[in-house]
């Protein structure tokens, strides 16, 4: 290590050296993080790509500074899909920090693993007030049954008004409408669930009926219509 010949003229002065990082709360302790493996929590982050063409959700679950868990959900981006299934081969078994530094193809997850740094480093994890943190696999039960990422996907113009594509329970198949055409409610699929039944060997017509469900006032609309062709 070289001294400038400044700092080596100066006299020295005691420098409080123990006094340490301010604790911040992980899984239900209060941690004074030093290295990386004092670092444990689950938490969320969003990022997006230059262009803002799309945005990926991350959640990675940390223990001992190591990620044992990593779920990956974008949209907006087609490209960005096959991003996601290299980072889900990427990030697990990584350091926090190795992962910080590893380029994960797509702008987007890159953002999101910065965001995601910063929140668990700073003890702003979902599980800082969780005694013991949370499973391996606490990750999967954002997507619910079928193992689907919930998106809302609505598209309107001033011309002919709303059309709601996908919600969270599903993809919207029809949306009902009242005497002043406004929408009431709307029938959708879980096409989740709908292709577990048909892996089990049920018919796909019944596995689409048994899938289906409504929201809202449907038995009281005056005409229902097809989003995507009316």
């Amino acid at each position: 290590m070289i001294y400038s010949h400044e700092v080596q003229q100066m006299c020295c002065i005691h420098n409080l050296r123990g006094h340490g990082p301010a604790p911040i709360p992980e899984e239900g302790k209060w941690v004074q993080a030093r290295e990386i493996k004092d670092i444990s929590g689950l938490t969320h982050g969003v990022g997006w790509c230059a262009p803002q063409q799309g945005a990926c959700k991350l959640t990675l679950n940390v223990k001992d500074g190591i990620i044992q868990e990593a779920l990956i959900e974008t949209i907006g981006c087609s490209g960005m899909t096959h991003s996601a299934a290299m980072a889900s081969e990427i990030l697990p078994g990584k350091t926090i920090l190795e992962a910080l530094n590893t380029d994960l193809v797509c702008d987007a997850i890159n953002t999101a693993m910065r965001e995601l740094f910063l929140q668990i480093v700073y003890g702003r994890s979902q599980s800082a007030f969780s005694e013991g943190g949370l499973p391996i696999g606490a990750g999967l039960e954002d997507l619910g049954k079928g193992l689907r990422s919930q998106i809302g996907t609505m598209y309107g113009t001033l011309a002919k008004g709303p059309r709601y594509l996908e919600m969270a329970e599903g993809y919207v198949t029809q949306i009902g409408l009242d005497a002043n055409d406004e929408i009431i409610g709307y029938e959708f699929v879980r096409l989740g669930v709908m292709m577990e039944h048909i892996a089990k060997g049920m018919a796909p017509a019944d596995a689409l009926q048994k899938a289906t469900g409504h929201y809202g006032r449907m038995a009281d609309a005056v005409k229902t219509l097809n989003p995507r062709q009316e």
